[in-house]
């Protein structure tokens, strides 16, 4: 569907699959431009992104986009959540949108692609797509879903969440950040609390998102394109331990300390997740993220560590079993500690195939673009893993260097950014047909 990019010497491919099925002008100059400019909007000085969900400068970023996408002939709507839509007319207004993108908010201390590449890429196919004049049979929308992230506002992707039935409306627009601002008020304070319906978003034909690896598979392969066929299954815990206080310079015998209970249990997790491995050896991950301490004071042993723990894994058996044995660790360690553990649920994502006729349309873009690619899965959420319970959808992977992500120093080539968008165009141009005069 679209031309090929610089070419590379030795690949060995036929040269007839990177021939160009029609010319549209995309430009992997003018996408990175974008890039560096987005960036520019809660930049920081190690090089990289704070721009949380429902801020100013979130706001500032959205603004930035509807200009930039409206000048490529497209039409904004948002809807009672704040995901944005920019539509572009296809010649077939009866056929379902073929849509594409992810999301602009960032981690506290987030990168410059995260995210943001998968939008600005598909900002990239529409603006060629309007420079060209071509006609789609069916629409294009570029979306960019609310808090994705869900740094601010727990837990992600509440925008997609939202949209795909997952949360209710009324559960997102009441959530609360830490300071105890309310979701609703800060969406309608930023002026992005639409009227649109956030449920019409079932109704699009397919989705694609193009996004960071945020791993190094990809690079260790030696691979461009990661060609992504499912989501592992995730399983959010949060432990509560609760102890007694006591002064730091009391004799340690007889002390409830909630740290010292927690501490064994937090080292625990590592090990269970590494034993649990599935047939074809892939282990378990996990993560404690948050810690909170109570009173938090340097001379007292503490009552009460509240901590989160952060589970996946590509068998749905084996992530079930890993919570099982937290459980039985917390119950032997409150018991030996004379503390009282608690584990109680808090987020479950299943695992989650992609429609395997758009995986295929990925794969034979870069195919014959001459891309090095490589299929995979996502250990991590996106927006397009809720969409995907309701919508025909799929990923694409770019690599990203050293699989650093959610940090500053986040960071991919020009060339990577342009293979992704190449890719992405290609799929999204297949699915949505070019009309014909």
């Amino acid at each position: 569907m679209v031309g090929r990019g610089p070419r590379r010497a030795g690949s060995g491919r036929d040269r007839d699959c990177r021939r160009p099925r029609m010319n549209v002008p995309l430009s992997g100059q003018r996408l990175w431009d974008s890039l560096m400019e987005m960036a520019k909007l809660g930049g920081t000085a190690k090089g990289g992104c704070n721009r949380q969900t429902l801020t100013d400068l979130d706001s500032e970023g959205r603004h930035l986009l509807r200009r930039w996408a409206e000048a490529a002939g497209c039409t904004l709507a948002v809807d009672r959540v704040g995901n944005m839509t920019l539509t572009r007319a296809g010649r077939d207004a009866s056929r379902k949108p073929v849509a594409f993108g992810s999301h602009l908010d960032t981690q506290p201390t987030g990168g410059k692609f995260d995210g943001i590449l998968g939008v600005l890429a598909g900002l990239e196919v529409l603006r060629a797509v309007h420079e060209a004049g071509i006609v789609t049979e069916a629409p294009l929308m570029l979306v960019n879903w609310t808090n994705e992230e869900g740094a601010r506002f727990s837990p992600p992707m509440m925008g997609s969440g939202a949209a795909m039935g997952i949360f209710t409306e009324d559960e997102v627009l009441a959530k609360q950040d830490p300071e105890g601002k309310v979701f609703g008020e800060e969406l309608a304070r930023i002026g992005w609390k639409g009227g649109a319906d956030p449920g019409a978003l079932r109704d699009i034909g397919a989705y694609f998102e193009l996004h960071i690896e945020q791993g190094k598979l990809l690079e260790d392969a030696g691979k461009e394109i990661g060609v992504v066929t499912h989501a592992l299954a995730q399983n959010w815990l949060e432990v509560t331990v609760e102890g007694e206080e006591a002064h730091g310079g009391s004799p340690m015998a007889g002390r409830r300390d909630a740290m010292m209970a927690a501490a064994p249990l937090i080292s625990a997790i590592e090990e269970i997740a590494l034993k649990a491995v599935s047939a074809s050896g892939e282990p378990g991950r996990a993560t404690v993220g948050r810690l909170t301490v109570y009173p938090d004071s340097r001379n007292i042993a503490p009552s009460r560590i509240w901590f989160s723990i952060d589970t996946r894994h590509g068998d749905a058996d084996l992530l079930a079993k890993m919570a099982e044995e937290i459980r039985a660790r917390a119950t032997a360690i409150a018991a030996a500690r004379g503390v009282k553990i608690t584990v109680a649920d808090f987020w479950y994502s299943p695992h989650t195939p992609f429609d395997p006729a758009l995986v295929g349309r990925v794969r034979d873009a870069a195919q014959r673009l001459g891309l090095p690619h490589m299929d995979m899965p996502t250990g991590i959420g996106h927006d397009a893993v809720y969409v995907a319970r309701r919508v025909p959808a799929t990923m694409i992977f770019c690599p990203c260097h050293g699989g650093i992500s959610h940090n500053e120093a986040e960071s991919i080539t020009p060339a990577w950014a342009e293979a992704g968008l190449r890719v992405l165009a290609d799929a999204v141009l297949a699915t949505a047909g070019i009309a014909k005069d």
